[in-house]
C-alpha cells in the first residue's frame, strides 16, 4: 500500500522525553533517518544513514521502528499536530551497563558496536518507554546529509533549545 508519507519525510524534530532525554531526529527519506542524542542515558551519540520502517497510522500519527547494530530495538509514534511522541527504546543489557561505549559517531564503530552486541548480555532487555514534547518541527527537505552532519557536542550552545 502507498502512503502519504509527505507530512513527516524531511523534517527535522527535537523532541524531549518526559525523563530529560532530549533527542533530536531528521526524517531523512521514507526508509532512513538521521540522529542525534542530546541527553540522557546515551548522550553524545550520532548516528546517520539508520535503516527504519515508516508508516501512517492515520492522518498525524507516523511510527518508525528500527533495530540498531548495538542491537537496540526502537518504536517511535510521531503525532506532529499534537507535538507529541511516544517512544519505547529496548536496550541491551550491555547498553545499559555499558552506555558509554555507544557514546559516539556511531556510522565509525559499526564493527565494533556489533562485535559489543554478539558479546552481550543481552538479556534482560532494559525497556523506556516514554511520552516526549516536540519543541522543535521544521521542514528541511528530504535527503539532505548537511541536517544532521556533526556531534550534539560541537553545536552552539542552547542550539537544541530552540522552538518552533
Amino acid at each position: 500500500m502507498t502512503q502519504d508519507l509527505s507530512g513527516i519525510v524531511g523534517h527535522r524534530f527535537i523532541y524531549t522525553y518526559d525523563n530529560g532525554w532530549q533527542y533530536e531526529l531528521y526524517v531523512k527519506n521514507q526508509d532512513t533517518v538521521d540522529y542525534r542524542i542530546h541527553s540522557g542515558m546515551v548522550g553524545g551519540r550520532w548516528v546517520k544513514g539508520q535503516r527504519v520502517d515508516l508508516v501512517r497510522l492515520d492522518e498525524d500519527n507516523y511510527k518508525l521502528s528500527w533495530n540498531e547494530p548495538t542491537g537496540t530495538s526502537v518504536v517511535v509514534n510521531i503525532m506532529p499536530g499534537k507535538r507529541s511522541i511516544h517512544g519505547v527504546i529496548f536496550f541491551p543489557h550491555w547498553v545499559e551497563q555499558h552506555s558509554a561505549r555507544t557514546v559516539c559517531f556511531q556510522n565509525d564503530h559499526l564493527d565494533q558496536m556489533r562485535a559489543y552486541r554478539d558479546q552481550g548480555p543481552t538479556y534482560p532487555i532494559h525497556m523506556v518507554a516514554e511520552f516526549a514534547r516536540i519543541t522543535l518541527f521544521e521542514h528541511v527537505g528530504a535527503d539532505d546529509d548537511s541536517v544532521i552532519s556533526v556531534a550534539p557536542g560541537d553545536l552552539p550552545p542552547h542550539w537544541a533549545d530552540r522552538t518552533t
